[in-house]
């Protein structure tokens, strides 16, 4: 059994209700609700692998708003003590899925702004959102494989959370038939 795990609902709204070899769970958006809800659901049950589907702001010029497969998360929003953006005071500065795809950025606010990307891109991300950071760094507790795939929703500055609103419909669409597609389900 796989555990398929959004932070929003919304972004599960063309998946259907019961996925066969799924369980569900929408964990809220942010890295302690997503810590609490994920380790709470691998701690209650064993499963073979998490599943994270979810959307994702971009950063990087050019990139397609499209499905990307995540490989490695970082935290964009501590700061360690020797003032190292990035840099958590006991945290790993980045987890990993041990698959191949992008770099993600995680962080507790919607990022909207120009000057907040331009601090975020040397961190050598792609992608921006909430929770990815979380899920994984949990997953890897339990020592539970994990794939984590987030659509592009918006461009993570000026008019990113319009864009945003507007586009997670088509987001869970593509997300729905990547799973489709790599599971057959």
């Amino acid at each position: 059994m796989k555990l398929l795990v959004a932070a929003l609902e919304s972004e599960l709204s063309a998946f259907p209700e019961e996925l066969d070899g799924f369980d569900r769970l929408v964990t809220g958006p942010g890295k302690l609700p997503a810590t609490y809800a994920l380790t709470r659901a691998l701690d209650a049950k064993s499963y073979d692998e998490v599943v994270v589907v979810g959307t994702a702001g971009s950063i990087e010029k050019g990139r397609p708003y499209a499905v990307h497969e995540i490989a490695t998360a970082v935290q964009h929003d501590v700061i360690d003590l020797d003032g190292v953006v990035g840099r958590h005071v006991s945290l790993p500065p980045q987890v990993t899925t041990g698959r191949e795809g992008v770099v993600i950025a995680t962080g507790d606010h919607f990022v909207n702004d120009a000057e907040v990307t331009a601090v975020i891109r040397p961190m050598g991300a792609a992608l921006v959102d909430m929770e990815t950071y979380a899920y994984i760094w949990v997953a890897g507790q339990f020592g539970v494989p994990i794939r984590a795939f987030r659509a592009v929703s918006d461009q993570a500055e000026d008019g990113a959370l319009a864009d945003f609103r507007e586009a997670i419909a088509r987001c869970s669409i593509e997300l729905r038939e990547v799973i489709r597609a790599e599971y057959g389900v």
